[in-house]
């Protein structure tokens, strides 16, 4: 069985690796998911992040399904904000993509014509979507797309097995930051790497975006500072080294935590904002210093809650043999 995969960890259709390693976590959740439901399947995948040519647009005439991998790809401007690149007239030839744990561009207005166009041109009408949040599913449904499940985002699905007791509810002895290159405030994030460096014995840092890494050298604070690769992180993760995990970056944060590590996401925008109503992880807004202080110090218990029965009916929907997660 083939089926083509829009994915946002390309960056082209030469399949080069998208900069943003956060797309890299969700495509590896995408895949297992995708694999899980559909066995041996041969996944067939379209960059999100740049036009279709005539060689793409056969690749997923010729595919059984189409799904859109995860991100914030959505947003009420789609002839503005152009995550996901389609043009009004590829999106006719699409027709029944099927969404998996997709999430909408920053809090905005209503969508608007051109988008709504776009997307109930491009989605399927009749197979039931994946969001990541109960914001996406509005922002969908108000434009007529009803067929929608808020499952959270794919990242996270596993953590419907997390049990209380295997996150530490106590401070660790050293820290793992992460910053977002595009979302920079000087003064905050200096203040809130000063913290660290007075509160934990060491503080490292991941770079997950291209430009993350000059970002916190320049700062000239001592912080050591890991390789910009997904190899790096995970090499840190099952180092043995103890840590928490405090940052803006929200995959990362999601990759810390499905390692059992303590975490903090601070939020930038809707995303970690959103995802916490939904499920509970444990957020802050980033100049929220004293809050941040009372985290670090304070015990807290991490429970995650995810609608496991959501998630199973948009994977059961395909009639194919799946692990339940429940």
């Amino acid at each position: 069985m083939k089926i083509c995969l829009f994915d946002p960890s390309i960056e082209n259709n030469d399949y080069s690796s998208s900069s943003n390693l956060g797309d890299l976590i969700i495509q590896e959740a995408v895949n297992r998911e995708l694999i899980s439901i559909f066995n041996e399947c041969e996944i067939k995948r379209i960059s999100t992040q740049t036009y279709l040519k005539q060689e793409q647009i056969r690749t997923f005439h010729n595919c059984s399904l189409i799904f859109v991998g995860g991100t914030n790809l959505l947003s009420s401007k789609m002839n503005e904000y152009r995550q996901w690149k389609i043009s009004l007239f590829n999106s006719f030839r699409i027709s029944n993509a099927i969404l998996l744990g997709v999430g909408w561009w920053q809090y905005q207005e209503n969508p608007n014509l051109y988008t709504k166009t776009i997307l109930r041109c491009a989605l399927s009408n009749k197979v039931l979507h994946s969001v990541r949040d109960n914001y996406t599913k509005l922002k969908l449904e108000s434009i007529g797309i009803k067929n929608v499940l808020n499952t959270g985002c794919p990242t996270m699905w596993p953590l419907a097995e997390l049990k209380p007791d295997e996150i530490a509810s106590s401070k660790a002895e050293n820290v793992l930051l992460m910053l977002t290159d595009y979302y920079q405030d000087i003064d905050l994030d200096k203040k809130l790497i000063e913290v660290l460096v007075s509160q934990y014995k060491t503080v490292f840092a991941w770079p997950q975006g291209r430009n993350d890494l000059e970002y916190i050298r320049n700062f000239n604070l001592p912080v050591v500072i890991l390789k910009h690769s997904l190899e790096s992180l995970d090499d840190f993760i099952k180092s043995g080294i103890q840590f928490d995990y405090i940052g803006t970056r929200l995959h990362g944060g999601i990759r810390c935590l499905l390692a059992r590590k303590r975490s903090l996401i601070l939020e930038v925008d809707n995303r970690a904002k959103e995802i916490a109503i939904d499920t509970g992880i444990t957020t802050a807004q980033r100049n929220n210093f004293d809050y941040i202080k009372q985290w670090i110090e304070k015990p807290l218990i991490t429970k995650i809650n995810l609608d496991v029965k959501l998630i199973n009916k948009w994977k059961s929907q395909f009639n194919a043999k799946h692990d339940s997660i429940s």
